[in-house]
């Protein structure tokens, strides 16, 4: 509907040779979505997001299929699958209430204190991607864009995968470090963008999670 979908979809595409994808598909309508078997919600604006998807009569639909089937939001995706998001514009936002965490939007600043950082991944250890990445060292380079930041876990089955070292956002919180990726059930939520590198392993990651594989 809105966002930086394409570069996603080449990722996925990137991947083909190495994983069991059949077909990726842009989905804007309620029979595109019926017809996937997982879906990735990009990074852009949430509330656009939203609005766009309530306007074309499929949010709800939405809502339903990120309930049951694997789900992937990055950055403004991770906004929307959240039950609850802190710092939004003024009247609030609609959101998919399916992933149990807090969110604070814009949790870093504006585009211009948007930032890169290499961090130690152990999640993704055993991927090797398709192109590019640091897949022997187990690091790899996160880049936020006016980036949310989860700031409370709102049930014991969410699994944190990624925290940021101190010092990094603008509130008590990033004196501990803070959570920018996590997996509960069926979700995969992330607030930074693996779309805009050249490293796969989290789409890889996202895949192979879809798939039931134990990762």
């Amino acid at each position: 509907l809105q966002g930086a979908f394409i570069e996603h979809m080449h990722m996925l595409n990137t991947l083909r040779g190495v994983e069991h994808i059949s077909d990726v598909i842009e989905v804007r309508t309620k029979e595109e979505l019926a017809s996937v078997d997982a879906l990735i919600i990009p990074g852009g604006e949430s509330t656009s997001i939203a609005l766009i998807a309530e306007r074309c009569g499929i949010l709800e639909d939405l809502r339903n299929f990120v309930s049951a089937k694997p789900t992937w939001g990055t950055c403004a995706g991770l906004i929307l699958m959240a039950k609850q998001a802190i710092h939004t514009k003024k009247g609030g936002q609609q959101l998919l209430n399916a992933l149990p965490v807090t969110v604070s939007r814009n949790q870093f600043g504006r585009q211009v204190d948007s930032f890169t950082i290499k961090l130690d991944s152990p999640c993704l250890s055993s991927l090797g991607g398709a192109e590019g990445g640091d897949g022997a060292s187990g690091q790899f380079e996160y880049v936020f864009i006016r980036a949310p930041a989860i700031v409370s876990v709102d049930d014991p089955e969410v699994q944190p995968l990624i925290t940021l070292p101190p010092g990094y956002g603008q509130t008590e919180a990033s004196e501990n470090g803070l959570l920018v990726a996590v997996r509960y059930r069926n979700m995969l939520g992330t607030s930074f963008h693996p779309e805009l590198t050249n490293d796969s392993r989290w789409h890889q990651y996202f895949v192979r999670m879809a798939l039931g594989d134990d990762i």
